[in-house]
């Protein structure tokens, strides 16, 4: 949940919209959807996904979460089984729940 102001993309400019869609185009295609057993707890009313905190800053959302977007190419040597398996540690070290 965040706790700063932050844009939702009704009102998003035209950088944040451009930022949005490089990132969009770099992620696997199944994190397109939404996952039901999280969307209640994604939700706006509810502090909204973690991206949303960064909607202030849209070159600082684009350099943080692009970085993500490259580490999940199809084209590194890890499986795409394996890419889970390390974000999930990470998850769970950082005492995160999603």
């Amino acid at each position: 949940m965040t706790w700063i102001k932050t844009v939702p993309p009704s009102e998003a400019g035209e950088k944040l919209r451009e930022v949005g869609r490089k990132m969009r185009g770099m992620y696997p295609p199944e994190y397109g959807g939404e996952v039901e057993s999280l969307k209640e707890l994604a939700s706006r009313a509810n502090g909204g996904g973690i991206t949303d905190s960064h909607t202030l800053l849209p070159e600082t959302l684009y350099h943080a979460f692009s970085t993500f977007g490259s580490l999940m190419s199809p084209e590194l040597p890890l499986s795409r089984a394996q890419h889970e398996m390390i974000a999930t540690v990470v998850s769970v070290a950082n005492d995160c729940f999603y």
